[in-house]
């Protein structure tokens, strides 16, 4: 996507075209595993490119409240190994942390060779989040719209790959999502007082990500949008797309063979009063 120089567009006709209803049908869970299967050998493949060319890879997850970013960052990581695949996500920054530079907590983070590392949720917070519930000067979100592609262009030119992707959330999708939180006692964690207020502030953020991606959507580091409205097929189709983005080959690899498992020697099993948990299911 290019930057857009024209006059902005009103809010209506504007979330008219991110907002476009999806035609197909939701996605049918027995579809979904499958594809979500193959797609699990391929991220494999990809760690393993990357840990034998040392690339460095870092993904960042924004989105509306609701979008289905944990979700998504949970499809691509539950079957690769945690000491390649690293996923981020901070709390609000301490006392000393606000007094640092602003992306200075976010760069510890950063990738090294041969790691994967996801943000869910990033720098780009300045731009959101603290944006719309007034937690930073327009100064200082304006000072990092216009810095944040100067960040980003040296993150690409050291050899870092960037992927920025935004999920986007239909505002009947987002309430159906945020009313199933209430309701379900494993999702309560999910609820924050923060999400409420961001609720009622829906084109707030609208403005505000229209600001960010006119500001952060570059050639070198371009926002990619998935509508997430039915969430099992955002989750493919941007696993998907992640594995375009970063070249990578299959690795040959020798057959597996289960070596022979050793003989007793005389070892009996102790007559030792394990504590076993009760067998109740």
């Amino acid at each position: 996507m290019k930057k857009n120089k024209t006059a902005k567009p009103s809010d209506a006709v504007e979330e008219a075209a991110i907002q476009e209803p999806e035609t197909l049908k939701k996605l049918k869970t027995k579809t979904y595993d499958k594809e979500l299967a193959k797609l699990h050998v391929e991220l494999v493949k990809l760690q393993e490119w990357v840990r034998h060319a040392g690339l460095k890879v870092c993904i960042v997850f924004e989105g509306r409240d609701g979008a289905g970013k944990g979700g998504t960052i949970k499809a691509i990581t539950e079957r690769v190994s945690p000491r390649v695949f690293r996923v981020v996500a901070l709390p609000a920054p301490t006392e000393r942390e606000k007094t640092q530079i602003y992306i200075q907590r976010y760069m510890r983070h950063f990738p090294a060779a041969g790691e994967i590392v996801i943000f869910d949720r990033s720098w780009y917070n300045r731009a959101g989040v603290e944006r719309v519930m007034g937690f930073c000067t327009e100064e200082q979100t304006e000072r990092f719209l216009s810095l944040a592609p100067m960040f980003e262009r040296a993150m690409v030119d050291s050899g870092l790959i960037l992927i920025k992707y935004w999920l986007e959330v239909s505002p009947e999708e987002q309430t159906r999502r945020l009313e199933a939180r209430i309701e379900d006692g494993r999702k309560l964690w999910k609820l924050s007082p923060m999400d409420l207020q961001s609720y009622s502030r829906w084109y707030d953020y609208s403005r505000a990500r229209d600001a960010m991606f006119a500001a952060t959507d570059t050639e070198f580091a371009p926002w990619f949008v998935a509508r997430s409205d039915d969430k099992k097929r955002a989750r493919l189709n941007i696993i998907r797309h992640l594995l375009s983005r970063i070249p990578y080959e299959e690795l040959p690899r020798e057959r597996i063979v289960l070596p022979k498992r050793q003989k007793p020697h005389g070892y009996r099993e102790p007559d030792y009063p394990f504590k076993f948990i009760p067998e109740t299911a």
